[in-house]
């Protein structure tokens, strides 16, 4: 975990058991993010944090849910809104280690999973739901989903949701929810778009930037590549050979280009796998079981399954297309050098000599000069 010697976790409110339970996994400091939003968060306040991806977010508004936590209740106490199904299930396996005590009864909804036995165990009584908008809905019109007794909303990753065009979806189901609630918004960048949601839905918001003059991981080493798109393949083949990663994720714009990458891959190696939304979701489980279990080491993925990464060894990105949204970049590159990770990640952004504007405006975003990096003729 990120060391500090300023603060532990025992100094932010938190109770003895949740305490020991953070000792008993690990958690030794909070992170700055931690250090700074639970307090507030704590006491029922209304939090907007804006954080990098990689830097313990989710014990950031969970442990304030698992800390208030009532299970004589029936109904569902906590929801949290995600973009992408697998940052979802990511929350709920996150939110059982973390939880002390009696666990709560945790439900996650999500599209490309069986409504009904999602359905079944809602009516049984769950604590706290984790899913997408668009399931959520689908679950609360069918008066399945009851939001009357929701102390506290979460929406996580807004930004990416708002991305995906969940804007509606949010707004329908935040009018929905009681008034007296506590919402926190977490988020990497804050567009117009995330301010006016919180003018609209929240109360007074405590705002936590932690943002900086730089928004993308300190762990990570940024380098940017000139390659003509016709040389991209070999000069990956070539990158990768010199760099030998543990584990890597290779970035594309679109499904295609993924499935295209990965069909000259598969020939080769064994330990590839591609990750993108049209794969039927019992394939991608499986996908990221095996990236998880260090079984595929190179993973080449689509932004839209990119935020449900959360992976400790990820060594290396690489950006074989450059992000379409400079924003991504963060997402993408926060990947590698994670908070688990006891080594600093590296990340490789490939640049045709037509996408300078494009390299100029990620730079502005991260307020820094990304190095060249040249391979040896």
């Amino acid at each position: 975990m990120f060391d500090s010697t300023k603060c532990s976790f025992a100094d932010l409110g938190l109770s003895d058991e949740c305490v020991a339970r953070l000792e008993e996994i690990g958690y030794e400091h909070p992170s700055p993010i931690q250090e700074k939003f639970l307090p507030p968060a704590l006491k029922g306040l209304d939090c907007l944090g804006q954080s990098q991806t990689g830097t313990g977010k989710t014990a950031s508004f969970m442990l304030p849910i698992l800390e208030k936590q009532e299970k004589s209740e029936q109904f569902p106490q906590a929801l949290v809104l995600c973009p992408t199904r697998e940052l979802s299930e990511q929350v709920a396996q996150e939110t059982i280690h973390i939880a002390s005590g009696d666990r709560p009864e945790i439900v996650v909804v999500v599209g490309g999973r069986p409504l009904r036995t999602q359905a079944q165990k809602i009516e049984r009584g769950v604590d706290i739901v984790i899913g997408t908008p668009g399931r959520v809905i689908d679950l609360y019109k069918r008066n399945i989903l009851s939001f009357d007794h929701l102390k506290t909303v979460v929406l996580d990753e807004a930004d990416r949701m708002l991305d995906i065009g969940f804007r509606p979806d949010m707004e329908y189901i935040l009018k929905r929810c009681p008034k007296q609630r506590q919402t926190l918004l977490l988020s990497a960048t804050i567009p117009d778009d995330i301010e006016r949601i919180a003018q609209l839905f929240m109360k007074d918001p405590v705002r936590i930037d932690l943002s900086g003059q730089n928004v993308t991981a300190s762990s990570v080493d940024q380098y940017y590549c000139t390659v003509d798109e016709h040389k991209k393949f070999p000069f990956l083949i070539k990158l990768l050979s010199v760099e030998k990663p543990r584990q890597v994720i290779v970035f594309c714009r679109t499904k295609r280009k993924a499935d295209q990458l990965y069909n000259k891959f598969r020939t080769r190696l064994d330990n590839v796998a591609a990750l993108h939304g049209d794969l039927p979701q019992a394939k991608r489980d499986r996908v990221m079981k095996k990236f998880r279990d260090g079984k595929v080491r190179l993973l080449i993925a689509t932004d839209i399954v990119g935020r449900g990464i959360d992976v400790g060894g990820i060594s290396h990105i690489i950006n074989y297309d450059i992000p379409e949204h400079s924003d991504d970049y963060v997402h993408r590159i926060g990947r590698a050098g994670r908070l688990s990770s006891e080594f600093l990640g590296k990340a490789f952004t490939f640049v045709t000599k037509e996408q300078g504007d494009e390299l100029t405006r990620i730079e502005m975003l991260v307020n820094r000069m990304i190095p060249q990096y040249r391979l040896d003729d």
